[in-house]
């Protein structure tokens, strides 16, 4: 939907580490190379333009990072890949909404996407709406803001 693409950068990252692919293999048994992955951190102190960032645009910044390093050559996520982000990225939101019917609809919504991924757009309106919808929102609301 929002039309984001991969740059050569981005490609980069993903091909990094990446075994030669003309090299014969020592032994059948011998173990893949995986890419080495980049932390989020480091990927974030890596864009100059947010050094003086707010918090908040640190906070979408890393929502597209992480987006970006679980999608597809084409930017586009999983249903399995945005569920398991769910569970392990966003836990802490989702926590205790199983049994809610808006939750319940919200992941019958997508499986029920046409397309089998999502795109950037569809990830980040997933994730508002569990955040918008969640216990734990509440709790952010009641923190003390002032001594």
């Amino acid at each position: 939907m929002c039309g984001c693409r991969h740059s050569a950068q981005d490609q980069t990252l993903h091909l990094e580490g990446e075994p030669d692919s003309s090299a014969a293999p020592t032994s059948t048994l011998a173990p893949k190379k995986m890419p080495k992955s980049i932390s989020i951190s480091k990927q974030l102190a890596s864009i100059k333009a947010l050094g003086k960032g707010s918090d908040l645009e640190k906070a979408i910044a890393t929502a597209a990072l992480i987006f970006r390093n679980s999608s597809d050559a084409e930017g586009k996520l999983e249903k399995a890949t945005a569920k398991n982000l769910l569970q392990t990225q966003f836990r802490n939101f989702t926590e205790g909404q199983e049994t809610k019917p808006k939750f319940k609809d919200l992941l019958s919504e997508l499986d029920e996407h046409t397309e089998n991924k999502l795109d950037f757009e569809d990830f980040m309106i997933l994730l508002l709406s569990i955040t918008v919808m969640s216990d734990l929102l509440q709790t952010i609301w009641n923190v003390k803001m002032t001594k």
